[in-house]
């Protein structure tokens, strides 16, 4: 006697489920069929992966929600930045244009005709921001997409780089032309290059330009998370773009600017921003209490701790091995300090010095030095 086909399925299952090792028997067939029609529909190459013809709509929609589900349910939600913060906004600008702009676009300038033939394309960002939580764009910014060309932060480690670029996200659907340029750019108008330069592989003059975005030649940056370069040692501004350049430092937005630079930029560079005089900056104002602590710690040390001096090594006279700490914003020093405590920039020359130093100081200390140094006004002298 025939049975329907609802009957044979019926009795095909009461036979799996007789016994646990038939349940087991018949989930490893079924696995093994599916492993080999999968490896069957690969090798035939029907699936055309041409980025010229997308995806079938299916595929499409089944990658995005699993995309955004795998975002939401690894995204942070607890202890995230609150208040808008116009320092992270303006280095978060900076980095954007340098490592962004050219897949995302900018207001003022379209996509890239390349980067929007990506699959999928690179959205406007403008337009996307405002459908994902601040934890979420930050998990994206840090971590890249797998199969959408987004790369992850070029510094893991560096959560506050990452947090400032959340920042400009959260400015960017404001911005017209003018802002965003305002923002990203400050007041760069670099000289257009020859068309040998062009040629050539373009100019040192890009580079100053590059850099100005975020560390201004004439006067103090405009976001308290950049340094003062004026009238540094031209050496320590010269070991810093190479450590930057080798991967040696940790700061995904100065490894970004320095990846590309030649030696001779590197070189003009140091020796451009050593040669102007410093800013004029007025010192930054605390608790008098903390400065003096500060001043304590820097002129004598903590030999409990195993923390020297810092003026033995950033004073105005020491090495040019090492950067001058006068004048420089609390907010960059403090944040440096905390990359130090964190064991962070232990690769290079310079910081195999210093990581072991910082990793002593308490928070306390970290605060209490910056303070105090940001309290000094500098020298009005061109460094060498």
């Amino acid at each position: 006697m025939l049975m329907s086909p609802l009957a044979q399925a019926r009795r095909a299952a009461a036979w799996a489920l007789a016994t646990p090792g038939r349940l087991a028997l018949a989930a490893g067939a079924v696995l093994t069929l599916a492993g080999v029609a999968g490896l069957l529909f690969a090798w035939s190459g029907i699936y055309n992966i041409a980025a010229s013809r997308g995806h079938l709509k299916v595929v499409d929609h089944l990658l995005r929600f699993g995309m955004e589900n795998s975002v939401r349910g690894r995204a942070p939600d607890m202890n995230l930045p609150t208040q808008p913060d116009e320092d992270r906004i303006r280095l978060g600008a900076g980095h954007y244009h340098a490592g962004c702009a050219y897949c995302h676009g900018a207001p003022g300038t379209p996509i890239s005709p390349v980067a929007a033939k990506m699959l999928p394309p690179p959205p406007d960002l403008k337009d996307k921001v405002g459908l994902w939580k601040d934890g979420e764009l930050f998990w994206i910014v840090k971590h890249g997409l797998k199969y959408a060309g987004m790369p992850a932060f070029p510094s893991l480690e560096r959560d506050d780089e990452i947090w400032a670029v959340v920042a400009f996200l959260r400015r960017l659907p404001e911005l017209d032309r003018l802002a965003y340029r305002t923002l990203a750019l400050g007041e760069v108008e670099p000289e257009r290059p020859s068309g040998a330069e062009i040629a050539g592989g373009g100019s040192d003059q890009e580079a100053v330009g590059a850099c100005a975005r975020c560390h201004a030649s004439g006067a103090a940056p405009s976001s308290r998370l950049v340094p003062i370069l004026q009238g540094q040692p031209a050496a320590i501004l010269e070991s810093a773009l190479r450590d930057y350049a080798a991967g040696l430092r940790d700061s995904g937005v100065m490894q970004t600017a320095a990846a590309d630079l030649t030696d001779n930029a590197i070189r003009k560079l140091a020796a451009y921003y050593a040669g102007l005089p410093r800013p004029a900056v007025q010192p930054e104002r605390t608790d008098l209490e903390i400065v003096a602590r500060g001043e304590r710690l820097a002129r004598g040390g903590d030999p409990s701790r195993g923390v020297p001096a810092c003026l033995s090594c950033h004073d105005e006279q020491a090495s040019p091995a090492f950067p001058r700490l006068a004048g420089q914003s609390a907010r960059y020093l403090e944040g440096q300090l905390a990359a130090w405590r964190a064991g962070l920039n232990d690769r290079s020359p310079t910081g195999r010095i210093m990581a072991p130093i910082g990793s002593r100081l308490t928070a306390e200390q970290a605060r209490d030095l910056a303070a105090y140094f940001a309290s000094v006004m500098p020298a009005r002298r061109v460094g060498r």
